[in-house]
């Protein structure tokens, strides 16, 4: 049976031509000054003929976020100890089987590498090919090692998790000059229900790790994995909507919580979920716990979000500052507090947080603190598909207002050095962004001469122009 995962090796000019542009390209690299400013000096396309666009781009962002293209290996982001305890908790540790048997096992002994790694670029099993495997110890492409595009450049898992989306980088594509041997196919894995980004799954060997079948082999794995998570969720909540009901006290039940539950059972549900908090562009947030969804009203919204934000905890008074304009009173946050105790009692006896001080007594992913750490890492792109608008846009709690502008500027700035029409053409459609005369005019400036999506944001400006003159 002819093995799907190691067909012929492609061989053509036009790959040779991609080695030979982007080997040119890495010479005009050694001429930018890696700065704050790296756009204003990096390459245009006239001066690297033949590179990709998405490749320069990359290679842009990499140039922008200081990443060294002579740093002969990735850095160890996780050592022993935290890397088994993080897989071990990581919701992809469930679908491992699925990726093991549609890509680890074909594999072995055909000259590839399968990655899985986190949504911020850091690897967390690589396996496959073992005379390989070694090899790619010279270059950290290690469990642990960071893969982001933040730190290394240009490469396959950082970059589709840059772009939210499958992608392919061959050979010298890659920014760093130590990985130039190896090719390589990435495909980012978002929650089947949610759809935030959980992590990326990559194929990286020689030229068959980019043959043309393999982004669909890395596409429909992914797709089975997502699919199997679905399924093992609804087999979760199945079983515990059998399970007899037991009363037990708060205390017990944060403990229990806190430590993924008792036995291989409680292992298994801690494994299926990543506990969300959704505040961007509503007034009323979203909290997901366990698979389970409940709208907050607007104060209990600007609680968990203040809290969620606030890991070691905030007593009573220091709460009632950031939550109330003016004078808070801490009567009325503690009866604040019973009542949102009791509707996280519903929904899960482990969420409800503690006293004294006030703290999540579980982890708790608040969308605006993905956008940060997307922004954080250079992934602007990831940062906009996340980003559906201010946080909370009409809390008047001193705290969320804080937390409001920081993201926006930050999200706004990044959005501008970003150096891509089509990102801030997107920001521009954004609410906060309607009457944002900068944005649009970056964007002008961007886009051909002969694009069609110049009339629109020409009409936007003469109605800014407009509305200021009235």
């Amino acid at each position: 049976m002819r093995n799907l995962i190691h067909p012929a090796a492609p061989g053509n000019d036009s790959e040779g031509l991609i080695q030979r542009s982007a080997l040119a390209g890495h010479e005009k690299l050694d001429g930018v000054a890696r700065l704050a400013d790296a756009s204003a000096d990096f390459p245009g396309a006239e001066e690297i003929p033949g590179l990709r666009k998405l490749i320069r781009e990359s290679w842009r962002r990499s140039a922008q976020l200081l990443a060294n293209p002579d740093n002969p290996e990735a850095p160890l982001a996780l050592d022993t100890d935290e890397l088994e305890e993080y897989r071990r908790q990581h919701p992809l540790a469930s679908i491992m089987p699925v990726i093991h048997k549609l890509l680890v096992q074909p594999s072995h002994d055909s000259g590839l590498l399968v990655a899985v790694g986190d949504e911020v670029g850091r690897l967390l099993w690589v396996e496959g090919d073992p005379v390989l495997q070694r090899r790619a110890e010279g270059m950290m492409f290690v469990p642990g090692a960071d893969w982001s595009e933040a730190t290394v450049g240009t490469s396959a898992p950082g970059t589709a998790l840059a772009l939210g989306r499958g992608i392919q980088i061959s050979g010298a594509e890659h920014y760093q000059r130590s990985v130039h041997p190896w090719s390589c196919t990435a495909v980012p894995f978002h929650d089947p229900d949610s759809g935030a980004l959980l992590g990326v799954v990559d194929i990286t060997g020689k030229a068959t790790a980019v043959a043309p079948h393999t982004l669909s082999l890395v596409e429909a794995t992914v797709a089975a994995a997502q699919a199997q998570l679905r399924v093992e969720r609804l087999q979760l909540a199945a079983a515990l909507a059998s399970r007899p009901v037991r009363r037990r006290s708060n205390s017990s039940a944060a403990r229990e919580g806190s430590a993924g539950g008792a036995g291989a059972s409680g292992a298994k549900e801690g494994s299926l979920y990543r506990n969300s908090l959704q505040l961007l562009g509503r007034d009323q947030a979203l909290l997901s716990i366990e698979g389970k969804t409940v709208a907050l009203s607007a104060r209990h919204s600007e609680i968990l979000a203040l809290l969620s934000t606030h890991p070691d905890g905030l007593n009573a008074e220091e709460l009632s500052v950031l939550l109330y304009p003016g004078d808070g009173s801490t009567m009325t946050l503690r009866a604040e507090m019973v009542r949102l105790r009791k509707i996280l009692q519903q929904l899960n006896p482990a969420a409800v947080p503690e006293s004294r001080p006030y703290k999540l007594s579980m982890d708790l992913v608040p969308d605006s603190g993905q956008v940060l750490s997307c922004l954080q890492r250079g992934a602007h792109r990831i940062a906009l598909e996340i980003y559906r608008g201010a946080v909370l846009p009409r809390s008047e709690a001193p705290g969320i207002i804080d937390l409001r502008q920081r993201v926006s500027s930050l999200m706004r700035e990044a959005v501008l050095t970003d150096g891509s029409a089509e990102t801030l053409l997107k920001y521009a459609a954004l609410p906060e962004a309607r009457d944002d005369v900068g944005v649009r005019l970056a964007a002008l400036k961007l886009l051909p001469a002969r694009s069609p999506k110049r009339a629109a944001v020409v009409a936007d400006l003469e109605r800014l122009e407009a509305e200021l003159s009235a």
